[in-house]
């Protein structure tokens, strides 16, 4: 009987995890969609920042900007929407003030992924393409293909937007108890390492705007130490109340 009942609440899992991940596409195809109604826009969004004209080399360009642009779109919209579904999944295994901590990390998720999107999108179109464009002073003729402009954009925007998502990751490690501030401390010089490699990654081969990738990236994880301790903290008053109680 026990053996069955495991079984039984196995399928129910797996038949709701499916559900959600249902749940999940149908809002992305949803956004999809309405990333290629709105194609036009979106790409004016995008030009109104530069001072040349892309050009085309091929068909199947067009078409190549016109999935990345409504994937990008549908991936932003998508996002609260999945972590409402992860949530949704793993709420019935979590504690009434668990719930509660963790509904928050939702629309947090949502809105560090947009600010990495947008702080990386300024990045790029302020200081690493007016850089580039800087290095020709007049040597070459300059054609820019959508296709490369656009492949560049997505590099440098898509790592920051990951990037932005640490603080939350490190508040879920550190209640789960995989982190905690005193580790992320000890281990600054080796982070801090790795983001200036992963900035240097992201910009052109410049010292000057490497750093002013990292400083940020710097920041965020000085950021994160702040809110893995604080979430320590909570868990150790609570873990005392119960033991008074």
């Amino acid at each position: 009987m026990a053996k069955e009942e495991i079984e039984m609440n196995l399928v129910g899992h797996l038949t709701e995890l499916r559900n959600r991940i249902i749940v999940t596409l149908i809002f992305f195809v949803i956004f999809f969609i309405i990333g290629f109604i709105y194609i036009k826009d979106i790409y004016g969004f995008f030009e109104a920042d530069i001072d040349f004209k892309l050009t085309v080399t091929g068909i199947a360009d067009i078409i190549w900007i016109y999935i990345s642009m409504a994937g990008i779109l549908a991936i932003v919209g998508t996002l609260p929407i999945l972590s409402l579904q992860i949530w949704l999944f793993i709420k019935p295994g979590l504690k009434k003030q668990e719930r509660r901590a963790s509904l928050s990390y939702v629309p947090a998720v949502f809105l560090l992924f947009v600010f990495g999107l947008v702080f990386g999108y300024l990045l790029f179109t302020n200081l690493i393409v007016p850089f580039l464009l800087s290095l020709n002073d007049g040597l070459f003729n300059e054609l820019f293909t959508v296709d490369k402009y656009f492949k560049f954009m997505f590099k440098v925007t898509i790592p920051f937007a990951l990037l932005f998502e640490i603080p939350i990751v490190t508040m879920f490690l550190t209640s789960l108890g995989i982190l905690n501030p005193v580790f992320l401390r000890k281990s600054r010089k080796y982070a801090y390492l790795i983001l200036l490699v992963l900035s240097a990654l992201i910009t052109p081969p410049d010292v000057f705007l490497q750093l002013i990738v990292a400083v940020p990236l710097f920041i965020l994880y000085e950021i994160s130490i702040y809110l893995s301790a604080l979430v320590e903290r909570r868990k150790k008053r609570r873990h005392k109340e119960y033991m008074e109680s």
